[in-house]
């Protein structure tokens, strides 16, 4: 009976040996790691194209906060309607129970800070 590994190596299966998995990853970074150069060379010799990716790059990050931002407002006006759908006793209680939540949070970030 062959050895596993002499058979693998005769079947020319070399991938399964060192791991499918591994050759993939490597090779996907060596491409990135040439496309990289290749865009550092170009945005050197041209200034104005990397003034402006610089531009859309700045006005991408804005958006993304102004996502976030909307986002949380969102919730929070969710926040808001559901508390208007609870019965008021039920409301009250929720509004008691966040309230001592936020003090206690608070008084810990105070006791941090100070």
């Amino acid at each position: 009976m062959a050895d596993p590994l002499v058979s693998q190596v005769l079947k020319g299966d070399f991938l399964n040996l060192v791991g499918d998995e591994i050759m993939v990853d490597a090779l996907r970074d060596l491409v990135k790691d040439e496309v990289k150069r290749r865009m550092r060379q170009e945005l050197e010799a041209n200034p104005e194209l990397y003034d402006e990716l610089r531009e859309a790059i700045r006005l991408y990050f804005e958006a993304k906060v102004h996502q976030a931002y909307a986002s949380l407002k969102v919730a929070k006006a969710s926040a808001k309607l559901g508390m208007h759908l609870l019965p008021p006793d039920i409301r009250e209680e929720i509004t008691r129970d966040v309230a001592r939540i936020v003090e206690k949070e608070l008084s810990a970030l105070m006791s941090k800070a100070i």
